[in-house]
């Protein structure tokens, strides 16, 4: 079977490439826990929420506007926020190892990290050109008088 790499040839994007990977280790901890540990409620609830934000992030690489991108990215935030919730219960009550947990959420920890830079670099950029634009109306309005 030919690698998932070779068949989706695309440009490196840290921030998709990143939660993707994340949601293939989480869809494995579902296979895992569901099989092996008879686990079927907090593996559906863990599934969902980080399987999220790499759709998030793709849905945010082809936003509509600005805001929809931030928008996006927001929600991924939330969304890996939630997965770290689930991990810590599922850490807690006995279903993952501490190597298992601790290797989860740092990967959930470098994706909250990644996420709130791009939104935070997004807004900042957002903002400039707000302020250039107003720089603009107010000098046009200036000269104009």
């Amino acid at each position: 079977m030919e690698n998932t790499q070779s068949i989706i040839s695309r440009k490196p994007h840290l921030l998709r490439d990143k939660t993707f990977q994340f949601a293939v280790r989480i869809v494995r901890l579902y296979k895992y826990l569901s099989k092996d540990k008879k686990e079927f409620v907090l593996s559906k609830q863990v599934l969902r929420s980080g399987t999220n934000p790499g759709a998030m992030v793709r849905e945010a690489l082809n936003a509509e506007s600005n805001l929809d991108f931030v928008h996006k990215l927001g929600i991924a935030q939330k969304e890996t926020g939630e997965t770290q919730y689930w991990l810590e219960l599922l850490f807690t009550s006995n279903y993952l190892t501490e190597s298992e947990f601790r290797s989860l959420f740092q990967d959930s920890e470098e994706i909250m990290k990644l996420t709130r830079s791009t939104i935070l670099t997004k807004k900042k950029n957002m903002a400039i050109k707000v302020t250039l634009l107003i720089i603009a109306v107010v000098a046009t309005a200036n000269f104009i008088l």
